[in-house]
Formats: C-alpha cells, structure tokens, sequence
C-alpha cells in the first residue's frame, strides 16, 4: 500500500497485577493480545468494542504513551521519514509526536485550568515550531476559526467554556503542530447528542481540508458508522473482525459485532427488530478463557471453540467487499443487509452556534 501511514503488526501490551505490602506480581491484564491493521493516508480507522476491550491501550501504544512487549508499530511520514515507534528516543519521539496527535475524551481534564485557551494553543508551538511570537498568534487564531472559535477565546479559560468548546480547543491543540495522523479517543462520548453531531461533521471538514488520517475509538456504533472508512471490532485484546465500515454493518460475520448491533436502539418508532443482547459478562482480562475469548458469550459456540483460537480469515461479502474475521462459524453472507434501519448522524443546524 503506496499511501500507508500506519503499519501495526502483532502488538501485545500487558500490565502486572500487583497485590500486597510488597507488591508481589500475581497476574497479568492481557489488554492488547496480538492486534494487527494498517491504515492509509486521509482515512479512518474505527476502533470499537465494550469497555475493557483494550481499544484505548492500542491507541496509547501507537503515540507511545504506554510502550508494548512484543510486536512492532511503524509510522509513515508524508516526508518519507519512517518511525519504529517502540525503539525511538527521547529526541525521536517528540519529532514523532509533532506528527502524531491525540484528542481525548474528558475535555476538561485535558486542558490546564491555569492556562488560557491562547497559551495551552502556543504550548505546542512553542516546543514543535520555529515561529516567532507574532506568527505564532497567528497561527492560534486561525486554529480557532478553523474550529468554529472565535479570537475572543484567546483570553478565556477552560471554566469559561462549554463542554463542546472545550473539545473544539483539544482538536485545535491537535492540529497546531500540523499532524499527520489523530487519534480521537472516545472524543465525544462526554458531550450530548446535538453538540457531538457538531464535532462529528467538524472533524471530517478538517479530514477533507488537511488529509488527515484518523483512529477513531469508540463504543458508539452511530459515530464509527458515520466517521468511518474501516472498522476494527475488537474483544478482549484482540480483533475479531475487520473490514470496509458500510460491511461491517450491514452484514457483521461476527457473533459479537452481530450482537453489538443489535444491542444499538432503534431511531425509529415504527421499526421492529428483535433484540439479542449479549449475554454475560466481560470475562477477566487478567485469565481470559481459552480458544475463542467470545465462546462463554456466544449463542453459535460448539466445544471447538472452547479448545482452538480461531484465526483472522480473509473473505467477502454479498457485495465482494474484503473483510477478515476471526470465528470458527462465522455467518452466512447471503447478500441481505442486515440492517434497513441506518443509524445516521443528523447534520448540525446551520443557525445554531457551536457549543
């Protein structure tokens, strides 16, 4: 692939369970076991999966903000500089990460209470660029108008701000060093319906006019399905299928992101679907279950699930779209869509001033 800017291959990261005054290893949370996808330059990657999934632990380890114990990750400047992630240095890894950005979920948190929405905007350029004092604030204000701010949020402070405008500042941060590549992690989970639509639409206006590529991790199927060229179901640790976004939904292999499906809430009044909740809970990430880790959950499981892991299979759908799933008796793909109800993300009026 001529225009790949992300190579992650049979990354694992685990972390040690610790218990007593001594703090002795008991254990080990086998978060990301063995996950593997590449992603092409100006596209999106949805990452999705129940909480404790380990979908955040992958993006950590991709921006080296948790490092891995086996398995390789390898970043492709538009410059055609090339990163291993895991073996850079001090030096190298802040050049890094002047291509590689994070938006993260809690928008207050994320930014310093004590700074104005002008400095935490300079910080990066201060450390990532050579402007000057007066080219930098002329970068900050046309960071905010690219996100719908006006340059009266220079003086503000993050109290003054709703939860929107904050998240508006985190991807203006974001951009300020000119990224390659974002990685938005549940980066509207925290805001309400109207004001996500908003931050939705926002971030593919800057996807068309920066050709970014993005990692969108999120357990809202509605945001991945609208934002999404890819998406990458993941269960404890590991990817359980992969493939084209409109694929994945409207005909899941899966048994899981089958049941992820229906486990969404119908828009609309008048449609009828039976639901079939997953049922359980999570198994333990510190002793998953052996062979299939869905098998205890699994309505289709048969004992050959219980003893081999089954391995990511390259196949199609109805349609010939690629997709790859990891399941000993995957559903059929006859060709029907398995959903007519299209879970949409409404466009944000117009006239509404952004929150």
């Amino acid at each position: 692939m001529n225009d790949m800017i992300l190579d992650v291959r049979d990354i694992v990261v685990g972390f040690p369970v610790l218990r007593g005054f001594l703090k002795k290893m008991v254990g080990t949370v086998h978060a990301v076991d063995g996950v593997s996808f590449t992603l092409a330059r100006g596209r999106t990657l949805g990452l999705v999966g129940e909480s404790g999934c380990g979908k955040t632990t992958v993006g950590n380890a991709i921006i080296r903000l948790v490092d891995t114990d086996a398995g390789q990750i390898v970043f492709h400047a538009r410059d055609g500089e090339r990163f291993a992630v895991e073996t850079l240095t001090d030096r190298n890894l802040r050049r890094f990460r002047s291509r590689v950005q994070m938006v993260f979920q809690d928008p207050y948190n994320s930014l310093n209470p004590r700074w104005t929405i002008g400095a935490t905007l300079e910080a990066g350029l201060k450390i990532h660029s050579e402007l000057d004092a007066d080219r930098r604030r002329e970068r900050i204000a046309t960071l905010l108008h690219d996100v719908g701010l006006g340059p009266d949020f220079i003086e503000r402070y993050p109290h003054e701000l709703s939860g929107g405008q904050r998240q508006r500042v985190g991807i203006a941060r974001a951009l300020s060093v000119d990224p390659e590549l974002i990685i938005c992690d549940e980066s509207v989970s925290a805001l309400d319906v109207s004001v996500q639509a908003q931050i939705i639409h926002l971030l593919k206006e800057l996807q068309a006019k920066y050709q970014l590529a993005y990692i969108f991790i999120s357990h809202d199927l509605a945001v991945v399905e609208y934002l999404s060229d890819e998406i990458a179901v993941m269960y404890l640790g590991r990817i359980v299928e992969h493939g084209d976004a409109e694929t994945i939904i409207r005909h899941p292999a899966h048994p899981y992101t089958r049941q992820l499906l229906e486990a969404v809430p119908v828009a609309k009044v008048q449609a009828k679907r039976e639901r079939a909740l997953i049922r359980g809970e999570v198994p333990s990430p510190i002793d998953p279950p052996s062979g299939c880790r869905f098998h205890p959950r699994c309505p289709h499981a048969m004992a050959v699930c219980a003893i081999e892991t089954p391995p990511l299979v390259e196949g199609t759908d109805g349609a010939g779209n690629r997709r790859i799933t990891a399941c000993h008796f995957p559903l059929p793909i006859d060709g029907a869509e398995f959903r007519s109800d299209t879970i949409a993300i409404q466009s944000p009026n117009e006239n509404e001033p952004s929150s």
